[in-house]
Parts: C-alpha cells; sequence; structure tokens
C-alpha cells in the first residue's frame, strides 16, 4: 500500500514538473560538474613536497625530477625560490646528470600563487625546478622559460642572470 501511495505521488509530482523535471536535472549536473572542476584544480594547486615530479629547465641533462624533501621551507612543502633535494627520473643519454642520481634543485616555478609586495599573484602553469650543486651554483649553463624575480630575495641571482625571461 505504501509503494502503490509512492508511485501516485511520484507520478503527481512529474505530472506538475512537466518537462521542467528534466531542465532542472541537467541545471544540477551541470553545477555539479562546474563545482567539482574548480575543487580538482584548487586541489591541484599545493605545495611542492614528496613525490612531486617537476620539470627540469637547464640543460644539465635531466628532463624531469621527483622531489625527495624539501630543504629550508615550511612544514607544508616548497614554493617558489626553495631548494630541494630530488631524484631524477628521466634523463638524456649524453647529459650531464644520469637518470637514479640524487640532485639537488631551485623551484623556479609553481602552479601555487604566490602573492607579491605590490599586491598581485604569480603562478605558473607547471612546477619547474633548475638543478643545482652543494654550494647553490646552477649544473646547467642555460635556463628555458620564464623566472619570478623573487629569486633575487632567496639569492639566487645566478639562476636570474642565465634565465632567458624574468616574470
Amino acid at each position: 500500500m505504501a509503494a502503490g501511495l509512492a508511485s501516485k505521488c511520484s507520478r503527481v509530482g512529474r505530472s506538475l514538473l512537466g518537462g521542467l523535471g528534466n531542465n532542472l536535472s541537467g541545471l544540477l549536473s551541470a553545477s555539479h560538474e562546474m563545482a567539482s572542476s574548480t575543487f580538482l584544480s584548487q586541489q591541484q594547486r599545493t605545495f611542492i613536497q614528496m613525490r612531486t615530479v617537476l620539470k627540469v629547465v637547464d640543460n644539465s641533462g635531466a628532463k624531469k625530477v621527483m622531489c625527495i624533501q624539501a630543504l629550508k621551507a615550511n612544514k607544508k612543502g616548497a614554493r617558489l625560490g626553495d631548494t630541494i633535494v630530488a631524484s631524477v627520473k628521466e634523463a638524456h643519454p649524453n647529459g650531464k646528470v644520469k637518470k637514479g642520481k640524487v640532485v639537488y634543485g631551485v623551484v623556479v616555478r609553481a602552479a601555487m600563487q604566490r602573492g607579491r609586495c605590490d599586491g598581485s599573484e604569480v603562478k605558473f602553469d607547471d612546477n619547474a625546478v633548475v638543478l643545482v650543486d652543494k654550494q647553490g651554483q646552477p649544473i646547467g649553463t642555460r635556463v628555458f622559460g620564464p623566472v619570478p624575480h623573487e629569486l633575487r630575495k632567496k639569492k639566487h641571482v645566478k639562476i636570474l642572470s642565465l634565465a632567458e625571461h624574468i616574470a
């Protein structure tokens, strides 16, 4: 009896709403997809932490590295200008750095936004790193792509001088 009453109520509800029910469910699903896509884009914008794969933007021979540990950073992870310890995952066959080597790197591009003194914010599309030695000198002789001027405050002036574009 309760099932019969529920089916009658649902039929009455459908007839009252008519075609609006289909449009309403379409609007709800579209808003849900939009909210979930913005949530995912916000979720991807995090600190550079352990197991983050970064692109290498110098001519040291490495293509991709995976972060092992963030040095001199806050507890959450590394940001622009911070030094990390990384393992080389992909490398050119005749480069200075080989696959599997543990190297130091300076984060020069990060997908997470960072505020500037003038009120603007800087963020990049990818996470990128320049490989350096223990003293902080770059291994490569060229740096590709834009590099933020915040590296000057972090004492990475040599990387800025090698960069082709300063953002």
